[in-house]
């Protein structure tokens, strides 16, 4: 098994800086302003708090103990648990509405995150798997929670705190308070310093964690190929490797994360060493300072430390929610798929034009279609065989525009479909592919799905009768209720791709396209899935890609591909006589043994 690359999307968020993030991250809050101005009220009001305690402490040293008066007694104690009821209030108001408030910008965030991967172009699914997608999603935003709920909070809270206390050391003694400041300069440059560093480990944290994600998805994903070929040690092992790449950008936050708070402490330490030199020696030379004055202002100036202390910390949890806004706004603003077109087809009749197409897939040494020039008449089918890598599914997927040509047309009724809106073109188009994608939900919910959601039960019955599924339906616990499970588990191979039939026929689109995925069925499953196909290909121009050559010999014309062109074209019976590439990959198939590779797949 091969490890499919994660690979990192080159963003134009990723030169941005953590202030225009923080900018940008304001314009999800604004919605919420009215709750984000009580949330500040609620931690200006718990700041303003802090003050009253040295304040109080100043007063009963000066006043309080030497000739107290008979109210004191019992009006301290009660003013002091007065306050604390007051902060109480004020802090659980703040932090609930914070949370409120960040879990609805998180779902916010979330939201336009799936918006926009609905539409993003195929190639970059073809880029990115979809462990590093999910990732994002779920883990990035988890990031920015935690950095807007409790690093948020606490920014706003501590440094309104920090703001009360100097004003109240400024108050008590502005000399010594300058002395205080004096350490302000060293500890801004470390926080800065440090946290430059940690918001680049940060960034190569995400990253190992989108590749753990997708080994995860991939694995369990692919659980049953992994134990037929004994996979498990290697799969354990690219596991390992994931996560102790993981683990090294994690201590590489760890250096910057951890080194900040003791810096910050030590220079505190220092200011407080200095400031008690100077407050001593005051007081022994002058005795200007009062003990209570002395005892509110060390007191007010050890508070401080705490709210210092915090907010360092919480530059880091601000952080790594910088690098995964980064990260989230990179995916954000990618470009969407092209949607140019503003004619609306109606209901096509069916025509199909290529117009010498050619089309090269980023980084191919040659070109995936070179100079296709084909007409189909509006109800016919067309066959295409050939090698693996010859341009079969290539061609059918320029129809619905999952990728756009280099050059050349492709004409939909006469109709440059490039001018046409993608909801218009593809409201011509059905799909049935080999692998079958149904969604975990109901039967109803997969025939009815997306822009025939609405039909009714009849009409949906009508679908499945047609598909040859309403027998085995109706036989189901809850009928068209039951669930399918993940990706239809529930639900063998043929019942599969008959739900598939079903949704198709409902939608009832002029074009179809078939990936022939018969050659996995059983015979009794392949009758019925073949009988449900001709129902659904009646009056509608066909493309099948034929993986067995005998389910194709009715086809109205056969395209034989080969490195990108068209080499034979024609019926069955044509081609066959010709003795070219076709009657030789028809000849090597029906000689092979049952259960062999099949030579035209």
């Amino acid at each position: 098994m091969t490890a499919t690359p994660v690979t990192t999307q080159t963003t134009p968020a990723a030169a941005t800086s953590a202030r225009q993030i923080y900018t940008r991250l304001l314009v999800y809050v604004r919605p919420y302003w009215k709750a984000f101005v009580i949330a500040i009220l609620g931690m200006a009001f718990a700041a303003a708090t802090e003050a009253s305690f040295p304040l109080m402490m100043k007063y009963l040293l000066d006043t309080g103990f030497t000739a107290p008066e008979p109210h004191l007694v019992w009006a301290i104690p009660l003013g002091l648990v007065g306050i604390f009821i007051f902060r109480g209030i004020a802090v659980f108001c703040s932090g609930y509405v914070m949370a409120w408030i960040t879990n609805n910008v998180v779902m916010d965030m979330r939201r336009a995150m799936f918006a926009k991967l609905l539409r993003l172009p195929t190639r970059h699914f073809d880029d990115n798997s979809p462990g590093t997608l999910i990732s994002k999603v779920v883990f990035d935003t988890n990031y920015i929670a935690e950095a807007s709920s409790s690093g948020f909070v606490s920014m706003i809270r501590e440094t309104l705190t920090v703001i009360g206390l100097m004003g109240y050391l400024l108050y008590l003694d502005w000399k010594l308070t300058l002395v205080a400041l004096s350490v302000g300069p060293l500890i801004i440059t470390a926080v800065r310093k440090f946290g430059k560093r940690l918001r680049e480990a940060s960034q190569r944290g995400y990253e190992s964690m989108g590749q753990i994600t997708h080994i995860l998805e991939e694995s369990t994903g692919a659980h049953k190929v992994v134990k037929i070929f004994g996979g498990q040690t290697y799969e354990n092992e690219r596991f390992m490797a994931a996560t102790a790449r993981f683990r090294r950008a994690q201590m590489r936050e760890a250096i910057p994360a951890s080194i900040t708070v003791p810096i910050t402490h030590l220079a505190s330490a220092i200011s407080v060493a200095i400031i008690v030199y100077i407050a001593l020696g005051d007081a022994q030379q002058h005795g200007k300072t009062s003990v209570g004055a002395f005892v509110s202002f060390i007191t007010a100036l050890l508070m401080l430390l705490a709210p210092v202390k915090r907010l360092t910390e919480v530059n880091n949890t601000i952080s790594k929610g910088v690098s995964a806004a980064e990260s989230i706004f990179g995916l954000l603003d990618l470009p969407g798929e092209p949607d140019e077109g503003s004619r609306s087809l109606g209901r096509a009749r069916g025509d199909v034009t290529f117009e010498t197409v050619r089309f090269s897939y980023a980084g191919a040494s040659r070109p995936a279609l070179d100079g296709i020039d084909l007409s189909v008449r509006a109800g016919e089918t067309i066959a295409l065989v050939g090698s693996s890598g010859s341009g079969k599914t290539t061609l059918v997927s320029l129809l619905p525009r999952f990728y756009s040509p280099d050059s050349g047309r492709i004409l939909i009724d006469g109709e440059d479909i490039a001018g046409l809106s993608l909801a218009s073109l593809r409201e011509n188009l059905s799909l049935v592919s080999q692998d079958v994608v149904l969604f975990n939900d109901t039967v109803a919910a997969n025939i009815a799905y997306g822009s025939v959601a609405q039909r009714s039960e009849a009409e949906i019955i009508a679908a499945a009768k047609a598909a040859n599924a309403w027998e085995f339906i109706q036989a189901m616990p809850e009928g068209l209720a039951t669930d399918v499970g993940s990706n239809g588990v529930k639900l063998s191979g043929g019942q599969r791709q008959r739900i598939a039939i079903a949704r198709a026929l409902l939608k009832d689109a002029p074009i179809l396209i078939l990936d022939e995925a018969t050659s996995a069925l059983d015979t009794e499953s392949e009758r019925l899935v073949q009988t449900a196909l001709a129902t659904l290909m009646q009056g509608r121009t066909t493309f099948v890609i034929a993986h067995r050559l005998s389910t194709i010999e009715s086809a109205d014309r056969i395209l034989v591909m080969d490195r990108g062109r068209i080499v034979e074209q024609g019926t069955h019976a044509e081609l066959l006589a010709k003795g070219g590439r076709y009657a030789h990959l028809y000849q090597l198939q029906f000689q092979s043994e049952a259960g062999q590779p099949d030579a035209a797949a």
